[in-house]
């Protein structure tokens, strides 16, 4: 990592605490016109960590984050840096964003072709835009890849990784946008002042979010991820869809491996749990947690991930870069809190379990956490248990016989 210039630092500091408190904006430039002169990805992040430090929340880091990159935009593109190879995990999320950035222009064009129309071609302009919408929320797997292997990765080499809450709010941010859009279009009440702010509000909020990707993040990224990591964080994208592009061959398995055990990388830590096992009971006991209707994560009493299974239908993302990572670092910073009170009642023993319920994809999902303890009570971590119980809330009477139907 780059080490920060305390110095350019703190006029960054100076000049987006002028922004944030509604400064103009060229008189800004000009007064720290030769610190922004040069100015690096790594600046912005170093800027976004040393914010953090100061107390300013993630909402207020938020709420002006965007007005300042439009400022400082023309200075951090002419930043130089190694573009990803073709084929490497870098190269498809930057590609996914093209073709993103297409479908949004296309909506921009039917937008345009209706200017001066609205009003009156309202429910005609709705069911044009309604399948564009659809379809924008299918750019999930883009930032679901970002939060469970690159944000792992990175907080492995990078020392300032706080700033990654940021983006994660950013995306829970436009998961909200794109659901309630999605309702306005299906809604024959809502107006077209409504519909058209909140197809604003999105369309900038989604360009604005691979603006950060590819002038912050993905620079950064590819000056301290050392090569190898790439070669893996690739093979785990393959777990996940590579939206509005054509999905690539995967890679060939590495010569030398042995064809004989095929157990999830994830799973390799489960050894972590009963100690030195043969390969073949390790492979059986992966078989049985994932053949469970049921997603599985255990926690340590250290607050890191060390396994999790891998249910046909897992309803809640994991990848093998969250192996080690510190539980704090797998939730974005609005549910954070709940994290915490949650180990920290288990860690005490005031608590042994805590359940939520919600409605996800049309499926009622009934989450639980247990305390793990020894034999001796000793606190050993949490298990996260999580199951569609949308069927068995169903169930009427009994069924005592066999029904295949």
């Amino acid at each position: 990592m780059i080490k920060s210039d305390r110095n350019k630092i703190e006029h960054l500091i100076a000049f987006s605490t002028g922004m944030m408190s509604g400064g103009d904006g060229k008189e800004l430039i000009e007064k720290h016109k030769e610190a922004l002169n040069g100015i690096t990805p790594y600046d912005m992040l170093y800027l976004e960590e040393y914010q953090m430090q100061m107390g300013i929340t993630v909402p207020e880091i938020k709420k002006e984050i965007n007005k300042i990159l439009n400022v400082l935009y023309e200075y951090l593109k002419e930043y130089e840096w190694e573009r990803p190879e073709e084929g490497s995990f870098l190269y498809y999320l930057m590609l996914e964003n093209r073709a993103f950035e297409f479908r949004l222009n296309t909506m921009k064009k039917i937008l345009k072709a209706y200017k001066g129309r609205e009003l009156d071609e309202l429910g005609s302009l709705k069911a044009e835009l309604l399948p564009h919408l659809e379809s924008f929320a299918g750019f999930e797997p883009h930032y679901v890849k970002k939060e469970n292997i690159l944000f792992p990765y990175l907080e492995k080499h990078w020392k300032e990784y706080k700033p990654l809450r940021v983006m994660w709010s950013l995306h829970d941010d436009l998961r909200r946008m794109i659901k309630e859009l999605i309702g306005l279009a299906k809604s024959e009440q809502s107006e077209w002042m409504t519909l058209n702010r909140a197809i604003g509000n999105y369309y900038f909020g989604a360009f604005g979010m691979i603006q950060k990707e590819e002038i912050i993040v993905y620079p950064i990224a590819a000056g301290t991820i050392p090569k190898e990591d790439w070669a893996e964080m690739h093979r785990q994208s393959f777990d996940y869809p590579f939206p509005f592009i054509d999905r690539p061959a995967p890679p060939a398995e590495e010569s030398g491996s042995d064809t004989n055990i095929d157990i999830p990388y994830s799973n390799r830590a489960a050894t972590e749990l009963n100690g030195p096992v043969s390969d073949q009971f390790l492979q059986r006991a992966t078989m049985i947690f994932d053949s469970l209707p049921l997603d599985i994560t255990y926690v340590d009493e250290k607050d890191k991930v060390r396994y999790f299974n891998r249910a046909k239908d897992r309803f809640f993302p994991r990848s093998p870069a969250v192996i080690g990572r510190d539980v704090r670092n797998c939730h974005p910073p609005e549910s954070l809190h709940v994290v915490e009170e949650i180990v920290n009642k288990f860690r005490s023993g005031e608590r042994d379990e805590a359940e939520f319920w919600i409605t996800m994809r049309g499926k009622f999902i009934h989450i639980r956490y247990f305390a793990v303890r020894s034999e001796k009570g000793e606190y050993k971590g949490v298990l996260e248990v999580s199951q569609d119980v949308t069927k068995i809330r169903e169930l009427q009477g009994q069924r005592r016989l066999l029904d295949w139907e």
